[in-house]
């Protein structure tokens, strides 16, 4: 068997960010494909934009993969999508498969994802996804919750820094909120939404899903990510949940690395048995 993982990266992640679980996988023999979709594109997300042109030149390329033949060893496909925009990256390139030729799908044995989905068009998640981007480390979305961090930012003067931190950050988010209340109802955008939550949510490969998520997250609500997860198992697929409690968006891997490996050795391996 040859097996490659696609790591399909969050709003504002680099390549480097995505590296560590590149290592993860390679390390275990898997080959990874790390993507990221730079800020500004995700802004023409529409049929024909720049975020989707990206996407087509990697679907060109998995494709390719896929339908070579090389001393007869069977090819098997994950994903590893990270937030809301890994995972709408993950619907245009399934979009694509499907175009291409359904029998594709058979190849893909297991889907990856990390702090998602919200499938309905919600300017407040879109609003927090781009604060966060734009802040990074200064996001309150990146802080752990947990008495430790209580207790270390307990003096009044890093609680004073820390409020103002929180102030800035929520007229950045009202700011932002008041956008995408305008840019997700766009007809084009809109459309183009729904099209690829429409596949997600009906026409994912049969393959196991495995959803790795956070109660405490500030981006993604857990009931959001619950929701969809019982959807899927409504329409038959075989699906797997991890919710780590009180790690933030998209650190969970570094805040119970232990756990996530655990959960992803055994994920991987029901996949392919």
């Amino acid at each position: 068997k040859e097996v490659t993982v696609v790591l399909l990266g969050w709003l504002g992640a680099k390549q480097k960010h995505l590296k560590k679980y590149a290592d993860w996988y390679t390390e275990r023999g898997i080959n990874a494909v790390t993507f990221v979709i730079p800020m500004s594109d995700m802004i023409s997300f529409k049929a024909g934009g720049k975020a989707e042109q990206q996407i087509d030149h990697l679907a060109h390329h998995l494709l390719a993969w896929m339908e070579e033949e090389e001393n007869g060893k069977e090819k098997h496909l994950f994903f590893h999508t990270f937030s809301n925009t890994g995972w709408l990256t993950y619907g245009v390139l399934l979009e694509r498969l499907l175009q291409k030729n359904n029998k594709l799908l058979d190849k893909v044995k297991g889907c990856v994802v990390d702090s998602a989905p919200v499938a309905e068009p919600d300017p407040q998640v879109w609003a927090s996804g781009f604060s966060a981007a734009f802040l990074k480390k200064k996001s309150v979305t990146t802080r752990k919750v947990d008495v430790l961090d209580i207790l270390k930012h307990s003096s009044e003067e890093a609680h004073e820094t820390r409020l103002q931190a929180d102030v800035t950050e929520q007229a950045l988010v009202s700011m932002l909120e008041k956008f995408f209340s305008v840019f997700l109802q766009l007809p084009y955008v809109k459309k183009r939404l729904s099209e690829v939550v429409t596949i997600l949510s009906k026409q994912q490969p049969k393959c196991p899903q495995l959803y790795i998520y956070s109660t405490a997250d500030r981006v993604i609500p857990a009931k959001s990510v619950e929701s969809f997860m019982e959807e899927q198992r409504r329409s038959g697929r075989t699906v797997k949940a991890c919710n780590l409690l009180w790690s933030p968006h998209v650190d969970h891997f570094r805040s119970f690395p232990d756990i996530y490996s655990s959960q992803l050795n055994i994920f991987i391996r029901e996949c392919l048995s």
